[in-house]
C-alpha cells in the first residue's frame, strides 16, 4: 500500500512537471530540504534537494518566463519545456519512490508518462482557450498553468491519491479533444462532398 501511495505521489508531481517543469521541481525540492512530505536525502536523487540544483531551477524558470513574455518562440519553447518536464517528472517520481521503497525505476516510467499526459492535455486546452481570448487575457494563461501545476504538486505531496484526479481529468481532456477534432473534420468532409 505504501508503495502505491509513493507511486501516486510521484505520478502527481511528475504530471505537474509536464504542465510547468520548474515550479513543481522547486516546490518539491524545497519541501524535501525541510523533510516535508518527501525527503531525497540518502537516495540516488539527493541532488534534487541540493541548493545548487534549486538555484539552477530558479534561474531556468526566470529565463523561461522572460522568453515567454517575448512570445516570439512560443512553439519551440513549449516543446522544449515539455521535454524538460518529462525528464524532471521522471526524476521527481523516481526520487519519491527511492525515499521509502527499495526500487525506484518504476518512478521513472510513471513520472515520465504522467508528465506527457498532463503536459499534452494542458497545452491543448490552453491552445484552444488562447484562440478565444484577446492579447491581454492570454498573458494570464501562464499564471493559470503555473497555479494548476502548483495545486497538483501540493495535492500530490500532501495527499497522494489526489494525483489520480489530475490524471483522470487530463485523460478526459485528451479524449474529449480528439472526439471534438474528429467531429469537426467529419463536418468538413460532409461540406466538401459534391
Amino acid at each position: 500500500m505504501n508503495f502505491l501511495l509513493d507511486l501516486l505521489q510521484g505520478a502527481g508531481v511528475g504530471g505537474a512537471s509536464g504542465i510547468r517543469p520548474f515550479l513543481p521541481t522547486l516546490v518539491t525540492g524545497g519541501l524535501a530540504t525541510a523533510d516535508v512530505a518527501v525527503d531525497f536525502e540518502g537516495t540516488a536523487f539527493s541532488f534534487l534537494e541540493s541548493p545548487v540544483f534549486l538555484i539552477v531551477i530558479v534561474f531556468a524558470a526566470a529565463v523561461t518566463v522572460a522568453l515567454e513574455q517575448r512570445g516570439k518562440i512560443a512553439e519551440p519553447l513549449g516543446q522544449g519545456l515539455l521535454v524538460i518536464g518529462v525528464v524532471l517528472g521522471a526524476l521527481l517520481a523516481a526520487g519519491s519512490l527511492d525515499d521509502r521503497a527499495d526500487i525506484w525505476w518504476p518512478g521513472l516510467l510513471v513520472g515520465g508518462a504522467a508528465a506527457v499526459l498532463l503536459g499534452v492535455a494542458s497545452r491543448q486546452l490552453l491552445g484552444r482557450v488562447a484562440q478565444r481570448l484577446g492579447e491581454e487575457e492570454r498573458s494570464f494563461l501562464l499564471l493559470y498553468a503555473a497555479g494548476t501545476a502548483l495545486l497538483v504538486t501540493a495535492a500530490s505531496l500532501l495527499f497522494p491519491p489526489l494525483a489520480l484526479v489530475a490524471l483522470v481529468v487530463a485523460a478526459w481532456l485528451l479524449v474529449a479533444s480528439r472526439k471534438r477534432a474528429g467531429e469537426k473534420y467529419a463536418g468538413l468532409r460532409i461540406l466538401n462532398r459534391p
